[in-house]
């Protein structure tokens, strides 16, 4: 279920996370740091929008813009995936929200990696995606499996907190904090949650 949401920014949609079955686009690049993943060129833009076209674009695009077919974004095996799965040590480097606005603005909503920097995996959160951090052993055979058979599923189910690689059938829990799974599960932001609470607030307000 989605619906608008409108902040200073921008129009996005936003949608609640409960449950997630879909195909991988996978990147088995460890270290990649925030500007692979939204150079630096395109931080002058003051809305979120068009940035998910310019996601990894040194890596996507030559120096024309044509797409470089070598590229996984570029190849239709996976197409309309809804998962990025990623090497080691996502999202380390600079602290710019847009790369999280990169990523969802293409339309991930879950990164998959052993490891996030924490200030990625807070502006992940903060706009709607999820990181599920997985063991070392779990990411392995998710990439070897995706490259058997680029059709290769997962399945997050956000409130068991469990992810599933549905071609071997392994499973394993992911952690995050409680604050942040309320607002995924709802489709809240931190005013969102604020409203929602806004009659025991003046409950809180009125005993004093």
């Amino acid at each position: 279920m989605a619906y608008w949401h409108i902040d200073l920014l921008a129009y996005f949609i936003v949608m609640k996370f409960d449950k997630l079955t879909s195909t991988c686009v996978p990147l088995p690049i460890e270290n990649v740091d925030t500007d692979q993943i939204i150079p630096a060129r395109f931080l002058k833009a003051t809305t979120r929008e068009g940035f998910g076209d310019n996601l990894f674009a040194d890596w996507r695009y030559d120096k024309e813009g044509k797409p470089l077919a070598n590229f996984v974004l570029n190849n239709p095996l996976y197409k309309n995936a809804e998962i990025l799965v990623a090497g080691k040590n996502f999202g380390s480097g600079s602290s710019r929200e847009h790369a999280a606005w990169a990523i969802a603005g293409y339309g991930f909503r879950v990164v998959i990696s052993s490891f996030f920097a924490d200030i990625f995996r807070n502006n992940a959160l903060n706009n709607f995606v999820l990181p599920v951090i997985v063991s070392e052993g779990f990411l392995a055979e998710l990439f070897a499996d995706i490259e058997k058979d680029p059709q290769t599923t997962v399945s997050i189910d956000l409130e068991k907190q469990t992810i599933t690689n549905n071609s071997s059938g392994k499973s394993e829990s992911f952690e995050i904090n409680g604050y942040k799974k309320n607002c995924l599960l709802n489709g809240y932001d931190d005013i969102d949650f604020l409203l929602s609470n806004k009659s025991l607030i003046e409950t809180w307000e009125s005993s004093k």
